[in-house]
């Protein structure tokens, strides 16, 4: 095993790997290739199209359905003087509906879905991927190798990579970013709480208009009682009822549309003048600050588009623009308007305005029809909590909780234990401390248009990293939508000591929950990066780490993709024996929606063969699920054996402070060997090449077929006797090692660090799931090592 490798100077930019081995996996790249576009190049037939636009119907406008259901009553609570500001309010609701769903979400920011997936976080990882601005630097340039890494190159002169630069340089940028998405995703979660209660109490509010003597008590105790079946059904999933919830919301949209186009007949077609825009100036000069602050009421007309978003789930973009602009659209405009048509005649009902308008004989089918789409709708909100706290749990940004997989065919129903039971009690909460829908609907719009905000200014950021739009349409894009959505804000600021708080609060402490956890989670990382052990050290120890070897696998659990951890070096200090065979184990979680099973394990060499340590990274993506499964250890071990026989059909092995897989070196291990020597650099196998993928090739394949032929019987053998050693130390026993770090704040730190740290960090770890419940590890092969850093 005395072989030396040459590289040139100019081969210092090529990729690391035998030539055979290249030739090998050229199919390959071309494949991968074919994978990363496999969601944007896949064509659907018109008939498949149709069909998934129905489909998307019941998971994706449900809650944007219900809107008719509320948005007269929050926009005149105290009734209507003037048939004008019917009208008025129409041709609001109107361009609102044309501006907000259909030109900014339907047909921009819904491009903006990262492989299929929606949301805040999902911008978030769409932004990771194209500039460094993640707080926790666990990415590793093979990360970019995945087939679901899909990202755009960008020109060093151009905008787009001067932004990029700002954004990587200033760390103050970084944070900001990071705050923006939580505040967003905190809405969200109000959202959650929201949506069922406004959308239940409104339906369910329909039995006092055909019985004016039922108290408005019944009436929320029904939508209690409503919303606590909701709830408790959500451990079973939407799998085996999901086939309802598109007729549904189907028969709902056309039975609203058809009751609005019973009532323009009726009472009128004078409302339809409404599409024009002179109609907004007039009914806010006319009205003045009354006319502003009703803007709060005409903006849960739009309450739902961030859920539309976020439960894009599978559905190809195109299936829910047709779905929107073939259905949704119209029938939500016929529906507005005969409400509109109706109360221009009857200008004391704007209260219950929705069921006073439609005729009598198709009430009460009417009535069932609005409470389970009503229900369809929130399930709809809950389904998209579930999926962003997913999101926000794998970026390190969300305490660990139980996340349960609901169905074998879809990997994005999901459902959180801890979660809904929350969700339930805050939102009967809300439903039976506020009892009407006035102070409800000013808190829904306060969540909804803070997440419009949020989305706008991550949306210009896409616009410039990755879709490199001409500057004119982001300054167009921004503009539009900071003048809608500031204009609503500016109304809901109004009505935030009407209802408006119970949002900002129940947000707030989300906020504070997840910036915290994501505060104490950057601070462990750091410890361990800062204080891993040294390559030099551990070679310095011998093949015996100057200890016992026992018999038997210890797998080491650590946050770091590389480098050996300190709790390594704290074990074995502490204790006089180690396992004969070490393997440092990083489950991490990277900026894509998921990871193949087949590219999740990456496994390397950690110094020379006789020391046996190896180091094993297992890649999961936002929507993957690190379950409990009894296949991790199996599937791990499997990819060790993998390594060890392919690291035989090559020569050597070695320690390096950082690894490069499939066939990429480090330019740090690279710069260094070039710098011993100008010409040429001379590499001992047997020390300074961290694993078989980062071998360096030799310039002619006839010297690398010679010299895997000469040590071809050697490596055989070597290769059967480390497995079999391998074999033995499973069979001897397998023990997991995990390291219990405890954050405490320094005692010259400020107060509130200190009770961030102190208290409300250590109270979520406290009350959040162990890693060895989430990693599944045996409690008789449990091996706690505690340690202590201060911040």
């Amino acid at each position: 095993m005395a072989s030396r490798v040459e590289i040139d100077e100019d081969n210092d930019n090529k990729g690391s790997m035998w030539v055979l081995d290249q030739k090998i996996d050229e199919p390959m790249d071309e494949e991968a290739g074919r994978l990363r576009n496999m969601y944007r190049e896949k064509k659907f037939s018109a008939l498949l199209l149709l069909r998934l636009a129905y489909q998307s119907l019941g998971v994706v406008y449900g809650d944007l359905g219900t809107s008719p259901l509320y948005v007269f009553y929050n926009t005149f609570p105290r009734g209507i003087k003037d048939q004008e500001d019917v009208v008025g309010a129409l041709s609001l609701i109107i361009y609102s509906l044309t501006l907000v769903p259909l030109i900014k979400y339907v047909f921009i920011v819904l491009r903006a879905n990262d492989n299929g997936q929606g949301g805040t976080f999902a911008l978030y990882s769409l932004l990771c991927r194209h500039a460094k601005i993640k707080t926790i630097p666990n990415q590793h340039r093979t990360d970019e190798e995945l087939t679901t890494y899909s990202r755009s190159t960008i020109h060093e002169r151009s905008f787009a990579a001067k932004t990029k630069r700002w954004l990587e340089e200033q760390a103050f940028i970084k944070s900001t970013i990071l705050i923006l998405v939580l505040v967003g995703t905190s809405m969200v979660i109000g959202d959650g709480i929201l949506t069922p209660a406004i959308s239940v109490l409104s339906a369910a509010g329909g039995i006092t208009v055909n019985r004016p003597d039922v108290d408005n008590g019944v009436v929320v105790l029904v939508a209690v009682v409503i919303l606590v079946g909701l709830f408790s059904m959500q451990h079973y999933g939407t799998d085996r009822v999901g086939w309802l919830f598109a007729p549904i919301v189907l028969l709902w949209l056309l039975l609203i549309g058809g009751i609005g186009i019973f009532n323009i007949w009726k009472y009128g077609a004078g409302v339809l003048r409404a599409f024009s825009p002179v109609y907004i100036y007039r009914y806010l000069r006319r009205g003045g600050k009354d006319s502003w602050t009703s803007l709060g009421g005409i903006l849960l007309s739009i309450t739902g588009t961030e859920a539309l978003f976020a439960d894009l789930a599978h559905f190809p973009v195109s299936s829910v623009q047709i779905a929107f602009t073939l259905v949704v659209f119209p029938c939500l405009l016929l529906a507005y308007s005969g409400q509109a048509a109706y109360l221009t005649h009857n200008l004391n009902h704007s209260q219950d305005a929705f069921y006073r308008s439609i005729p009598d004989r198709i009430y009460w089918p009417v009535f069932v029809v609005a409470t389970a789409a009503a229900i369809v709708a929130s399930q709809a909100t809950i389904s998209a909590t579930f999926s962003i706290i997913k999101q926000a749990l794998a970026h390190g940004c969300f305490p660990r909780v139980k996340v349960v997989h609901t169905s074998k065919k879809f990997l994005g129903q999901i459902y959180i234990p801890d979660i809904n039971w929350i969700l339930m009690v805050l939102c009967i909460a809300v439903t039976a401390g506020f009892k009407n829908q006035s102070q409800i609907g000013n808190a829904y719009g306060t969540a909804v248009v803070l997440v419009m905000l949020v989305t706008t200014l991550l949306m210009i950021l896409i616009m410039i990293l990755v879709w490199r739009c001409h500057w004119i349409f982001v300054v167009l894009f921004t503009g539009l939508s900071l003048i809608v959505e500031c204009t609503y804000f500016s109304a809901v600021l109004f009505k935030v000591d009407q209802g408006g708080w119970a949002p900002l609060a129940i947000a707030g402490v989300f906020l504070i929950i997840m910036y915290v956890w994501h505060y104490g989670t950057v601070k462990r990382y750091e410890f361990e990066m800062h204080s891993k052990v040294s390559m030099a050290w551990v070679l310095g120890l011998g093949p015996s780490l100057g200890l016992v070897r026992v018999p038997g696998i210890g797998l080491v659990y650590t946050e770091l993709a590389s480098g050996v951890p300190h709790i390594f070096s704290h074990f074995i200090t502490n204790l006089p024996a180690i396992h004969s065979v070490v393997v440092f184990v990083c489950v991490k979680y990277l900026p894509v929606y998921t990871v193949p099973e087949e590219e999740r394990f990456l496994v390397k060499r950690i110094g020379p063969k006789n020391f046996h340590m190896f180091r094993c990274v297992a890649r999961y993506g936002y929507k993957d699920l690190h379950k409990k499964d009894d296949d991790f250890e199996k599937k791990l071990f499997h990819n060790l054996f993998m390594f060890v026989r392919l690291e035989s059909m090559m020569e050597g092995c070695s320690d390096s402070e950082e690894y490069s897989l499939y066939g990429q070196q480090t330019e740090q291990s690279r710069d260094g060997m070039l710098n011993n020597n100008r010409n040429t650099a001379s590499v001992n196998v047997d020390l300074s090449i961290s694993s078989v993928d980062s071998i360096v090739p030799a310039r002619s394949p006839t010297h690398v077929n010679f010299t895997i032929q000469s040590s071809g019987h050697g490596s055989s053998q070597t290769e059967v006797d480390e497995l079999e050693f391998i074999n033995n130390c499973r069979d001897a026993g397998v023990v997991h090692i995990l390291g219990n770090t405890v954050v405490r704040a320094r005692r010259e730190s400020r107060f509130y660090k200190k009770i961030a740290v102190d208290y409300v960090y250590a109270f979520l770890r406290k009350i959040c799931r162990e890693n060895s419940v989430i990693f599944n590890v045996p409690h008789e092969s449990l091996l706690n090592v505690g340690q202590i850093f201060y911040v």
